[in-house]
């Protein structure tokens, strides 16, 4: 069974979420989320289960090890964490969401001490070999309280039966296990040459609750990196111009 823990998110673009901690009650997160903590927070770092639950976080793009925070005093203490990235930090109640939820890699936060955090695998060969960021998920499971986190704007659906919506495979978050998750070709040559959306696209089917990002940590990662090689090339061109004059002059060339 989870602890039971208290929580408050603050900040807008880049928020941080601070747990209450009871005496005794422990929350765990990963290495490096960590922002501050109060006296009497003691960290415990560790696998978290061994070395394959290590091997089996690593997969996910996790750290191999998992620390938890306890309260090791005889008063309240706090306990703050800070998303790695702009975006929002989702709050997943897991009694009253099944138990159970599946989310993207690199998304996990924190959660109270006696949730599991697992992987799981996409059920569909497609979904398998095609779904870039789907590919490997995350499974939280427990009773308490979990945090993930999402980039830029958060969408929340509530998927009917048999209701089926289609995204960009990075702009998911996290679902619940009830959602059927698959990838399909996006078809069209123009479609897929042209879009912009990559050549494959992902397939929700209801019943089940749905979370979207607007910013995926992909696209961000390819937007900077776009701009860093523009930047580059157009600081080697004003270099070359600046080369070559100074090279003319250096020669005795006046004909400039």
């Amino acid at each position: 069974m989870a602890d039971v823990i208290d929580y408050t998110i603050q900040g807008d673009d880049m928020q941080i979420v601070t747990i209450e901690l009871d005496p005794g009650e422990g929350v765990r997160a990963e290495a490096g989320a960590m922002m501050f903590m109060e006296q009497g927070i003691q960290m415990d770092t560790g696998t978290g289960g061994g070395i394959f639950q290590g091997f089996k976080r690593m997969i996910t793009g996790e750290s191999f090890f998992i620390t938890t925070f306890y309260n090791s005093a005889n008063l309240k203490r706090h306990v703050t964490f800070g998303a790695p990235y702009p975006g929002k930090i989702i709050p997943l109640e897991l009694r009253s969401l099944g138990g159970t939820f599946l989310c993207q890699k690199d998304s996990f936060l924190c959660a109270a001490r006696g949730i599991e955090i697992d992987i799981a695998f996409t059920r569909k060969i497609g979904a398998g070999l095609f779904g870039g960021e789907g590919f490997i998920l995350q499974r939280l499971t427990g009773d308490g309280l979990a945090f993930v986190h999402a980039g830029g704007c958060i969408v929340e659906r509530e998927l009917a039966a048999g209701e089926s919506l289609r995204v960009d495979t990075g702009c998911l978050v996290a679902f619940a296990p009830t959602v059927d998750y698959d990838i399909q070709f996006i078809g069209g040559f123009k479609n897929a040459l042209f879009g912009g959306e990559g050549l494959f696209i992902a397939t929700l089917t209801g019943p089940g609750k749905v979370y979207l990002q607007s910013l995926p940590l992909s696209r961000l990662a390819d937007r900077i990196t776009s701009a860093s090689r523009t930047n580059r090339e157009q600081s080697g061109g004003v270099a070359g111009v600046g080369g070559n004059i100074l090279g003319s002059l250096l020669g005795g060339d006046r004909s400039f």
